[in-house]
């Protein structure tokens, strides 16, 4: 029986690194899969370039609610909007 494809919307709150494996992971299943950053700067690391780079290949563009990074900066509403439309929610 094939898995139904959802619209995942990922929080990576605690643990910035395991949250890109855990999405770039779920696109392995055919979900749709947004990405959020939260609570803090995504550290310049080799761990999370290294995890970056697994996120181009699986097309996946992450963003965050962080301001003063090179990502996409989400705000309240934004973020709110992304809630509302995803399927499901998970937080890493």
């Amino acid at each position: 029986m094939a898995v139904p494809t959802r619209s995942v919307l990922l929080l990576g709150r605690r643990d910035h690194a395991e949250a890109m494996r855990v999405a770039a992971g779920l696109t392995i299943f055919g979900h749709r899969v947004r990405l959020v950053m939260m609570g803090e700067p995504v550290a310049d690391s080799a761990e999370n370039a290294a995890q970056l780079e697994l996120l181009e290949l699986a097309d996946v563009v992450p963003q965050t609610t962080v301001p003063g990074q090179d990502l996409e900066v989400l705000d309240a509403a934004a973020l709110a909007e992304a809630l509302r439309a995803a399927d499901v929610v998970m937080s890493v």
